[in-house]
């Protein structure tokens, strides 16, 4: 019966040995939220008592985050369960993890995370909009001129 299936690689890992789609996107998930509360690694390794360098390995889906750690990191990150999965059934139905999507790409920069974590923190919406008219207008001076 289902024979026709690709056979699961060891561990949860692909059969050509790379991580999970899903893992990847969960650890994805946990970076964003992480950053965006301003929390280092070491801060969130701290509270789950591991080291940074576990959490490092969770973030990139090099080592699966089980099901009663990543209860404690929604905890700590203050997000439903659910947020890990957020966006991976719809944006990725029947399609595997592609972190080369521009979406992707940005937040895998540390600074557009900052930048965005810095956004959030300003209180005021006229200065908001302040600082969001400054980077469209930045935007489209870049691409008009040459440097």
């Amino acid at each position: 019966m289902n024979s026709h299936l690709p056979k699961p690689g060891p561990r949860g890992r692909q059969a050509d040995g790379s991580p999970h789609p899903i893992d990847i996107h969960v650890g994805n998930r946990v970076r964003l939220r992480r950053v965006l509360l301003g929390m280092s690694q070491e801060d969130l390794a701290s509270r789950l008592g591991i080291t940074f360098q576990q959490v490092q390995k969770y973030e990139r889906g090099l080592n699966r985050i089980s099901g009663s750690r990543l209860y404690d990191i929604s905890k700590i990150l203050q997000v439903n369960i659910d947020y890990f999965f957020d966006e991976f059934q719809t944006e990725h139905k029947e399609m595997p993890f592609d972190k080369n999507t521009p979406l992707s790409n940005l937040m895998q920069q540390e600074e557009a995370l900052v930048l965005v974590n810095a956004y959030n923190k300003i209180k005021k919406p006229h200065l908001r909009q302040m600082l969001f008219d400054l980077v469209v207008s930045m935007s489209n001076y870049s691409n008009d001129t040459q440097d």
